[in-house]
């Protein structure tokens, strides 16, 4: 009877292969990536919900500061901040483009969140340059030309523009528009102590403004060119001349000063 084959005897057979097992220190560095993601998605999650899913971060109240003419309740009403929701997602692009379409007086406003509840609107107003009439009523015209307002009674500091009939020709080639903003940048190159007297600039011509103050007098200013220095020897020239009516700065380096 045959013996037991090779197989059974289990001779030439090859060992059994050893269960692999990870090395020591990659086991610790794959602990140490999941203990790091952990820390870094667990405070996330958290720091999620707080901003956006709990009520500790809401927005309760809108401030309003800068106004001068406007009140703060114009500017919330137009503003329409959301209340009750995520601070953190107020839109506060489009807040901004709210109030600056809603409210041309505004030239400038800033929103900003003061956390935990708070959003913070700081406005900065149009001031009036100039004024030109319509009908009984003045439009307000800021130093850049900008007509942001209609209001019943001019506001004081900002002359009356006024296009004279015997300006056909300028008109002609200039064109409204340009005179009006020549007229509005001779308003802003006056120093504050003479433009709160100025009642009216004149425009004869684009290159012959008038303008004249309280007191029965006038400054003839020529074109609205060099209007700073114009205005800084206009200054000297009113200190100097203080019984004279009239003064003629349209050439700076050749003022004059007449009457009394």
């Amino acid at each position: 009877m045959a013996g037991p084959t090779t197989a059974e005897r289990g001779e030439n057979a090859a060992p059994a292969a050893p269960a692999r097992r990870l090395p020591a220190r990659r086991k610790r560095v794959r602990r140490a990536v999941l203990l790091l993601l952990v820390l870094v998605t667990v405070p996330a999650a958290v720091g999620s919900w707080l901003v956006y899913g709990s009520s500790w971060l809401r927005t309760e109240d809108v401030t309003v500061s800068g106004t001068k003419v406007l009140t703060p309740d114009q500017v919330l009403a137009a503003a329409d901040v959301p209340l009750r929701g995520p601070l953190a997602s107020v839109d506060t692009g489009a807040v901004e483009r709210r109030l600056l379409a809603a409210l041309p007086r505004i030239a400038a406003v800033t929103v900003e969140r003061d956390w935990p509840h708070t959003i913070d609107l700081k406005v900065t107003e149009r001031a009036p340059s100039a004024v030109l009439k319509s009908g009984g009523k003045f439009i307000e015209v800021d130093a850049e030309g900008v007509r942001f307002a209609t209001v019943v009674t001019a506001p004081a500091g900002a002359p009356l523009v006024e296009l004279t009939a015997d300006q056909s020709a300028s008109l002609l080639h200039f064109g409204t528009k340009a005179l009006l903003q020549a007229a509005v940048e001779v308003s802003a190159d006056l120093p504050d102590s003479i433009r709160k007297d100025a009642r009216v600039i004149r425009m004869r011509s684009y290159d012959s403004v008038i303008v004249e103050l309280s007191g029965d007098r006038t400054v003839v200013w020529g074109s609205a060119e060099d209007g700073t220095r114009k205005a800084e020897v206009l200054t000297a020239l009113m200190k100097v001349a203080k019984n004279a009516n009239r003064f003629d700065v349209s050439a700076p380096s050749a003022p004059a000063a007449s009457g009394s």
